[in-house]
């Protein structure tokens, strides 16, 4: 009985260590497969063999190991996790799929494929990332500015932003160069970089957003974002003298309406006395 019990015991151990071997990565060499997409898109974690029959197939995911799903021969049976059951998907061979991808599908997966002969495993370490948005370049009218008193050359400074962004980087380029960039962590953030030009600059400039798999370009159009400093106070100026002209039609046509309106209400009043008088007079003869 005591070396029955003792070969059970020994049998769990062996089981735990098993275990302990997938969960502490790089034992045995097993390397880890990267694997990228957009949120939104499928991926596909192939096990790169051919199922037998009596193979035991065992999917894990996180830190924690959590098992997602299965496929046992012997039972003839298949498991998917009821959390992930409808975005999870097992073929013949094993393989993992899944569907409609979101950033918490993001971290390692980690294979056990249990067959006759021998014990095997895989890892994969999958990234899904947010879909990007088109940045936004607007200019900084406060920074318009004359780069001396005696030229007539002026500049402006430009902003380029994107918000509520993670893991990217958002970068300025003059033609196909590289002027600088920043970058974003996986915490969600907004992004600002500012570049100034001169209005009569005659490269093209364009502001990137990307990360390692996607990138969304705006291009800069420096002759609609970029006019004169003295163009800007010109057409303010203009502007502000324009409503001013309103302002003050307006203020005369009140005038001459409230002064009609003065004169009307005085031509009754003495109508009205002259009309009284008249009858006064008739009573007296």
């Amino acid at each position: 009985m005591v070396g029955l019990h003792s070969l059970v015991n020994m049998k769990r151990v062996f089981k735990f260590l098993s275990l302990s071997l997938l969960i502490t990565n790089g034992v045995f060499g097993v390397e880890t497969e990267g694997m990228s997409v957009m949120e939104g898109s499928s991926v596909t974690l192939q096990t790169g063999v051919h199922k037998q029959d009596d193979d035991l197939i065992v999917w894990y995911f996180g830190p924690a190991n959590t098992l997602v799903a299965q496929i046992n021969g012997k039972a003839n049976s298949i498991r998917i996790h009821e959390s992930v059951v409808r975005r999870m998907q097992l073929d013949n061979n094993g393989s993992l799929t899944i569907l409609n991808t979101t950033p918490a599908d993001s971290g390692l997966y980690n294979l056990k494929i249990t067959s006759q002969k021998r014990v095997s495993y895989k890892r994969f370490s999958v990234t899904v990332y947010d879909n990007l948005p088109v940045p936004v370049i607007i200019r900084n009218s406060s920074q318009c500015s004359s780069s001396s008193e005696s030229s007539s050359v002026s500049k402006c400074v430009l902003e380029c932003s994107a918000v509520n962004v993670n893991r990217v980087t958002l970068s300025w380029y003059k033609g196909n160069s590289l002027l600088f960039n920043i970058s974003a962590s996986d915490l969600s953030i907004s992004l600002s970089l500012p570049l100034e030009v001169e209005y009569r600059d005659k490269n093209t400039y364009s502001c990137v957003l990307n990360n390692p798999i996607r990138n969304q370009n705006k291009h800069l159009d420096i002759t609609q974002l970029c006019q004169p400093c003295t163009v800007v106070r010109d057409g303010a100026s203009r502007l502000l003298l324009g409503l001013l002209i309103v302002l003050i039609i307006l203020m005369i046509v009140i005038f001459f309406k409230i002064k009609r309106g003065y004169q009307k209400a005085n031509l009754t009043k003495t109508f009205l006395k002259t009309k009284k008088r008249g009858h006064k007079i008739q009573e007296q003869v």
